[in-house]
């Protein structure tokens, strides 16, 4: 096996855990008014989003990502025509988003105009001209003050920042009040959907408390996972709602929907995924239920993350 010598990034989990990609090329990289943005080459995952020493996304594999994210809750709301997402700079987010013939307005909210200027520019696999589509409203806002200025109502809510790290820009987007503002901007049947951390065995805290945060706000709430290879972890995303009936449906009756309401195929999510990412180990399970922080504005959670070291040749 040829051994790679020459720059690595090093991926630090904890002080004890790590995974290394071995990469070609730095393409780009700044310090914004909000975050440090990097964007690397790597040899087996191609190009990769770096944002405050966190690994965002890699172009291999941002598919299973973004689809686990986004489709479930698409494909369960009855008829989604209003989507709001808080995030997702690089637009892999609202390009999947877009698939829906139902979407007449997809409203983006991001704190970084230069990420999304970065993005445009050097990530077009990621957004594939989603930022031009006529449904879109891209608006760069803090998205807890872009909610509790509109009056605007949504069918869906996707929820996409950054994990809540230390002086990080999104850790009050994680909080019970939080959740409570959005629970008042979803429609009737509406459905949150929470890009949740970690889910591993060693690493899940950030998980189950934003589980049970989620629970405290609504009655209805599905956990679910996915191992991300990139990541090298089994990452969690939850998904809440007051409308339960929505979420009752066939694995034939999901694989119909998917067909007639999208514009293209994918190439992870259909009915056997989606009843995988739904069916939770036992130990994760039950480390849900023995969770009993909640997350709250003047509690707020801020995850030490060691981050990404970079060693150049």
């Amino acid at each position: 096996m040829e051994k790679i010598s020459g720059s690595w990034i090093e991926d630090y989990f904890n002080g004890y855990e790590l995974h290394k990609h071995a990469f070609k090329d730095v393409v780009y990289q700044v310090q914004s008014g909000i975050q440090k943005i990097i964007i690397v080459d790597t040899y087996n995952y191609g190009r990769c989003l770096i944002l405050e020493n966190e690994l965002q996304s890699a172009e291999a594999d941002e598919f299973i990502y973004h689809e686990a994210l986004v489709h479930p809750s698409l494909i369960l709301h009855p008829c989604p025509e209003r989507v709001l997402i808080l995030g997702g700079g690089e637009g892999a987010t609202l390009r999947e988003t877009l698939r829906y013939r139902a979407i007449k307005k997809a409203v983006m909210v991001d704190i970084d105009r230069e990420m999304i200027v970065c993005a445009r520019k050097h990530l077009p696999s990621f957004h594939a001209g989603a930022f031009d589509d006529s449904r879109t409203e891209l608006i760069i806002e803090d998205g807890r003050k872009y909610l509790e200025r509109t009056q605007e109502r949504f069918d869906v809510v996707i929820i996409d920042v950054n994990d809540p790290l230390e002086e990080g820009p999104s850790f009050m987007l994680f909080t019970l009040e939080f959740y409570q503002i959005i629970a008042e901007r979803l429609n009737k049947g509406g459905i949150l959907l929470v890009q949740s951390g970690a889910a591993s065995l060693t690493e899940n805290d950030v998980f189950t408390s934003i589980c049970n945060t989620l629970n405290k706000v609504f009655p209805h709430v599905y956990p679910y996972v996915t191992y991300i290879p990139s990541y090298a972890l089994q990452w969690g995303f939850t998904m809440a709602t007051h409308n339960p009936g929505n979420l009752d449906i066939t694995g034939d009756e999901i694989d119909t929907r998917i067909s007639s309401r999208l514009t293209t195929t994918l190439r992870f999510y259909d009915s056997i995924t989606h009843h995988a990412l739904f069916n939770l180990p036992k130990y994760l399970r039950e480390d849900i239920r023995k969770q009993d922080r909640i997350i709250r504005d003047k509690e707020p959670l801020t995850d030490h993350y060691p981050g990404i070291s970079m060693e150049r040749s």
